[in-house]
C-alpha cells in the first residue's frame, strides 16, 4: 500500500481467516443516495487515505461508489470494495455481476449475504460459486447471530470470514463477537455511532472531553479496541476526516469498562433484536 504521507486515515489491518487482508477503517455508504453526495463522500474518504469503502446492493449507490473510485484515480488494487447479496434475489451470481458492472469493477475484496431472509444457509451456495467463478475474494454475511452462523458453518465447503453486525458499546454483542472469534469470523461494526444517537450520551461526552478526543472517536476507538473492523457512514469531509483519527490513542481499561456498562443488549449473541424481513 502507498504511503499516507499527510493524507488522515491509518491503513492498518486485519488478516482474515483465508488470508486476504481487510483495513481495520472503512467508509460506509448506508442511506446515502445514489448521485453526487455518495460520489463525494467515497472521493473525499479515498483523498483522506481510506481503502475501504462498504457498499450494498439494497443501498442502491453502487454506481456512485464506482464513479468516485474511477474519478479517484487510486488505483483499484488499493482500495478494498464489499458489496452485499439483496437476499430478495434468487441467485448471488447473477446479482453480484450486476454489482460489478455498476462499480466498473471485476472483482470485489468483500460480498455478504446481507441478513439470512429465506434460512441462513439459502444463498451460501451461490455465494460460493460468485468466489470459485473470482467475482469476489472472500463471501460473508450480515446480521447472523451465532445459531445462523453454526448452520452456515455445518454446510460450507468455504466458511464465512466476516459477519457484519450493528456494534458499539450500547450494542456491545459480547457473546456473539465471543463466538465468532471462537470461529475464526471476524466481527464489522456498522452504525457504530448510532446514526449518530450515541453522540450526545453523557458518558460518551464526558470521556471524550477528558481526553481531548471527540464523541466519534471515542465510540469508534472502543471498537479497535473490543477487535472489531469498523464502517462509520458520513457525507461531510470534516467528519470523514475526523473519524479516521482513531489510531494515534487508545482508551485506558476504566474508560473501557465505563463505556461496556452502556450496553443495551444483555451481551446477546444475536445480531439484531428485531427481525425486519
Amino acid at each position: 500500500m502507498r504511503d499516507l504521507g499527510s493524507k488522515t486515515a491509518d491503513q492498518r489491518v486485519r488478516t482474515l481467516a483465508d488470508g486476504k487482508q481487510i483495513p481495520l477503517l472503512g467508509l460506509g455508504v448506508w442511506q446515502i443516495p445514489n448521485g453526487p453526495t455518495t460520489v463525494n463522500a467515497v472521493r473525499w474518504a479515498l483523498e483522506l487515505g481510506y481503502r475501504h469503502i462498504d457498499t450494498a446492493q439494497a443501498y442502491g449507490n453502487e454506481e456512485s461508489v464506482g464513479r468516485a473510485l474511477k474519478d479517484s484515480g487510486v488505483p483499484r488494487d488499493e482500495v478494498f470494495i464489499t458489496t452485499k447479496f439483496w437476499p430478495g434475489a434468487q441467485d448471488p451470481v447473477a446479482e453480484i455481476e450486476r454489482s460489478l458492472s455498476r462499480l466498473g469493477v471485476d472483482f470485489v475484496d468483500l460480498y455478504l449475504v446481507h441478513w439470512p431472509q429465506g434460512g441462513p444457509t439459502r444463498a451460501w451456495g451461490g455465494m460460493q460459486r460468485a468466489r470459485e467463478k473470482g467475482y469476489a475474494r472472500s463471501i460473508g454475511v450480515s446480521n447472523f447471530d451465532v445459531r445462523e452462523l453454526d448452520q452456515v458453518i455445518a454446510t460450507a465447503t468455504v466458511a464465512p470470514v466476516v459477519d457484519q453486525v450493528q456494534f458499539s458499546p450500547f450494542e456491545y454483542r459480547q457473546k456473539l463477537l465471543n463466538a465468532a472469534e471462537q470461529r475464526k469470523v471476524a466481527v464489522e461494526a456498522y452504525s457504530p455511532l448510532g446514526t449518530g444517537r450515541h453522540l450526545g450520551n453523557e458518558t460518551v461526552k464526558r470521556l471524550a472531553l477528558r481526553i481531548g478526543r471527540t464523541p466519534a472517536q471515542v465510540l469508534l476507538r472502543w471498537c479497535l479496541q473490543r477487535d472489531l473492523i469498523v464502517i462509520p457512514k458520513s457525507t461531510h469531509r470534516n467528519r470523514i476526516q475526523e473519524n479516521a483519527r482513531i489510531f494515534d490513542f487508545n482508551l485506558s481499561e476504566a474508560d473501557m469498562a465505563e463505556l461496556d456498562a452502556l450496553d443495551e443488549t444483555g451481551g446477546t449473541d444475536r445480531a439484531l433484536e428485531d427481525e425486519w424481513w
